[in-house]
């Protein structure tokens, strides 16, 4: 969990409290990050006081069984008061003169400080009719020359600038410019003002990894020695064709697409590999998010130990996947994606249903780590909610359902672990053009710095989520990736939007051809023998005919995803149901492997096995994942057909306690929100009952009841990102904790929403006690704190940051038992049911 430090300002008795409950949630991992105040610092970053509390709070997170990573700088990107002007980020500026036919001499300025011109140009054309072509201008004694001509003309200047970009969201004491990604001595000073002094006050053997977030540099496009750089790698100067960047036409297709390369080798030379030989000199591993800006391409992750994603959508292409595909492709077991980035938008709302099925999509991205995002640190005695991030989700201890949290962790726990064991099976390669997206990339032609932006842009969803529905799973591959790839690695090759292909990897497509596998161009007008062009929306049936699908779904359900690994000789599957309605299907599997058994991820035992010829049925209820192991060793044959079943209503009478408030009774349905002085209740409240069951022996279960599926209301607007939330409403709002004659049975939050308790029934009369917590977002709609905390931030350290979508917190809230629960017995000789 990513922890945010705000100020800095904590005390050691509060790190000790939030440490030790992250302990007893089953959480695995602190992670460390410093953002800006919501209260007068009480250190500043960097200092040795805030060390010394970095240092406690790793001893003491070893001490739990907490491993520790270390965020090594504070804000968004990298940066701070250490990094002077000419180690700070910089762009490309162009300015547009048109100019009538007379002789000039211009002196030459800086429009702006720090601003350097690079090269002048002058070209036949104006403003409204632009230049196809442009000539160098001499500059000779600081002053620019523009000889006599025909009108109209337009010149062309081209400055070297600081972007200006600050650190976002600094601690106290980290502001200052973000520095030059593309310069290894800007690296390195960043690494020795801040990275030498974290490892010096917390030793080596404390940290788990230090880390790197999304890169955010903003339209940094240029570094003073980006044009030697540039002429050694490309083999010409390119300061004459500069213009080039500006116009149409192959030579400025050329032009870009070295220049954007050359950017991202920069990147990754001067930046990823630095970080990750400082660490590795440390003793440590570097951890780094790699998409963004700079621009940054699926191959750029091999220069660091670790790779992390961020975004959810198992059917398109998200950063998750970028990283996934890097580690899949270069051999990294382990591959993390921050999640829950803007679980349904705002803090406090997101729900444990909510933090599953997005956990859910990152693994179908091929995730086996998750970074939560994340734990606020908040003093015990804060006003109000307390301090949290700007940007959803909380997930910490004030979140009422955080009773629940412990058996969520060891669900997700026991996936990631799963998921890391043998290798990945990928039967399809989709190719990145980086070529072509260098090429039609940049700020110039009005486009991003973000390479997987830009591949985002040209390929399509239909393309991705083709090959998934088709039962099939895919990597990531651009040029670099395939001098480690073999050509019999995957079965199929994508080529989707390419226009430019380079020989290595033409050669590398001749030798898949000659291994057997096919050639798929999607909405490609690429020409390479073999190759067989196919439009978008037949991309499905042409992936058919040319290999059998790895996992066949029966019916078809475009909501049920999987992952498949190979584990010796056991073939391992997740499969999960990304939707809010049940669903009933067989799987048809391309293995001669005999038997099967099913496993459920919640308990982690086996609940069905068999002989695969007889057949593999699932059904899953929304947001519900199981996993399937396929195997050629003889298994003990489990059937979870289910005997006699007898069901009736706890109809009551049912009573309910508030907190420390007498017991009332109350009538099922019951939504709080619809009580006087409910609203804003955000806390837990306690409904019991009583029946009398005479002699059983069967067990039995108590049934919440089915969702009901709404719209989700996922939003774009404002700060927001794709907020994730499910689509349906449970039964209860949010959590049940189930206690059966004063014995504990387990929580309901999940579909389907039943919980076991047959190990508490007795003979005769039972007490039957439900334990509903709702979420955070009651109290936060009445929480005026926290707009107090952020407008005395800003007036005493300036605007660091907006608080996001406050106004949104009540919306769909329906808390407490939203439907009357069952009782189901289980056994082949029911009792008639007696009078309550």
């Amino acid at each position: 969990m990513r922890w945010w430090w705000f100020g800095p300002s904590v005390t050691r008795q509060e790190l000790e409290r939030q440490l030790t409950s992250m302990a007893d949630a089953g959480l695995g991992e602190v992670e460390v990050a410093y953002v800006y105040p919501l209260a007068p610092a009480t250190t500043d970053f960097g200092s040795a006081p805030f060390l010394a509390h970095l240092r406690f709070a790793a001893e003491r997170a070893c001490e739990l069984g907490l491993r520790f990573s270390l965020t090594l700088g504070s804000g968004w990107s990298f940066g701070g008061p250490h990094i002077s002007t000419d180690l700070a980020a910089r762009q490309l500026h162009w300015e547009r003169r048109e100019i009538g036919p007379s002789r000039l001499e211009v002196p030459v300025v800086s429009p702006w400080p720090g601003d350097d011109l690079i090269a002048a140009y002058v070209g036949d054309g104006s403003l409204q009719e632009p230049a196809a072509s442009y000539e160098r201008l001499p500059i000779t004694d600081g002053r620019l020359t523009i000889e006599a001509g025909t009108a109209p003309r337009t010149v062309l200047l081209g400055y070297a600038r600081l972007t200006g970009q600050n650190v976002k969201r600094a601690a106290v004491g980290a502001e200052g410019p973000v520095l030059d990604h593309y310069s290894a001595p800007a690296t390195r000073a960043h690494l020795h003002a801040v990275g030498d002094p974290m490892l010096d006050a917390v030793p080596a053997e404390l940290v788990d990894s230090v880390f790197c977030d999304s890169l955010e540099v903003y339209g940094a496009d240029w570094t003073p020695r980006l044009p030697e750089e540039f002429a050694r790698r490309r083999g010409y100067d390119p300061v004459p064709v500069l213009y080039r960047l500006l116009i149409d036409g192959p030579e400025a297709t050329r032009l870009r697409a070295d220049y954007h390369r050359t950017l991202a080798e920069l990147y990754e030379e001067n930046f990823v590999a630095v970080c990750q030989r400082w660490a590795a000199a440390r003793g440590v591993s570097f951890r780094i998010q790699g998409y963004g800006t700079p621009p940054a391409t699926v191959s750029s992750y091999r220069f660091a130990d670790h790779f992390e994603g961020e975004g959810w959508g198992w059917l398109r292409i998200t950063p998750t996947r970028w990283a996934s595909s890097a580690a899949h492709l270069y051999g990294r077991s382990v591959v993390s994606a921050e999640a829950w980035t803007w679980v349904h938008s705002p803090s406090f709302r997101a729900t444990p249903l909510d933090v599953k099925g997005e956990a859910h999509e990152h693994l179908l991205n091929g995730i086996n780590r998750l970074i939560g995002h994340g734990w606020p640190y908040s003093p015990a005695d804060a006003p109000g909610l307390g301090w949290f991030f700007y940007a959803a989700g909380a997930l910490d201890d004030r979140n009422p359902w955080w009773p629940a949290m412990p058996g969520l962790a060891g669900y997700l726990s026991r996936l990631c672990w799963l998921l890391r064991q043998g290798e990945p099976v990928a039967d399809v390669a989709l190719y990145v053009p980086n070529e072509d997206l260098f090429a039609t990339m940049g700020r110039a032609q009005g486009g991003s710095l973000d390479t997987w932006r830009e591949a985002h842009r040209r390929i399509p969803s239909e393309i991705p989520a083709a090959i998934r529905r088709a039962g099939l799973d895919y990597d990531l591959v651009d040029d670099e990736a395939l001098e480690v790839a073999d050509a019999d690695h995957y079965r199929v090759v994508v080529l989707p939007t390419a226009t430019r292909v380079p020989q290595s990897t033409a050669d590398w497509l001749d030798r898949v051809r000659a291994s057997g596998g096919a050639m798929l161009a999607v909405d490609s007008p690429v020409r390479l023998p073999g190759v067989r062009d196919v439009a978008s929306e037949g991309l499905m049936a042409a992936l058919a005919a040319s290999v059998p699908s790895d996992l066949e779904i029966s019916p078809p359900s475009p909501e049920i995803g999987f992952v498949h690994r190979r584990c010796g000789d056991f073939e391992v599957y997740f499969v999960a149901n990304t939707g809010p309605r049940t669903r009933a299907f067989g799987l048809v599997v391309g293995t001669p492997l005999a038997n099967f058994e099913q496993w459920d991820p919640v308990s982690g035992h086996v609940v069905r096995a068999g002989a695969t010829t007889e057949g593999i049925e699932l059904t899953l209820h929304p947001y519900e994942a199981t996993v399937v192991i396929l195997t050629g060793v003889p298994v003990e044959r489990i059937s979870r057909q289910a005997g006699p079943q007898r069901t009736r209503p706890l109809s009551g009478p049912w009573q309910v306690a508030f907190g420390n408030e007498p017991a009332q009774p109350v009538d099922l349905p019951h939504v709080w929100e619809e009580e006087p002085g409910r609203r804003n209740y955000s806390g837990a409240a306690t409904y019991t009952t009583s029946i009398d069951l005479g002699d059983t022996d069967g067990g039995g279960a108590i049934d919440f009841g089915s969702c009901e599926v709404h719209e989700r209301a996922a939003s774009e607007h404002g700060l927001v990102g794709p907020s994730y939330q499910v689509a349906v409403r449970g039964p209860v709002g949010e959590v049940a904790h189930v206690r059966v004659n004063g014995i504990d049975c387990g929580f309901a939050w999940a579909p389907p929403s039943r919980v076991e308790i047959s190990h508490a029934l007795r003979n005769g009369r039972n007490q039957i006690e439900v334990i509903v917590y709702n979420t955070g977002a009651n109290a936060l709609a009445a929480d005026e704190h926290i707009t107090q905390l952020a407008a005395a931030s800003e007036a005493r350290y300036g605007r660091r940051f907006r608080m996001q979508d406050l106004d949104r917190a009540m919306e769909t809230v329906r808390s407490g038992l939203l439907q009357v629960p069952a009782l189901v017995l289980n056994g082949k000789d029911q009792p008639s049911w007696p009078t309550a």
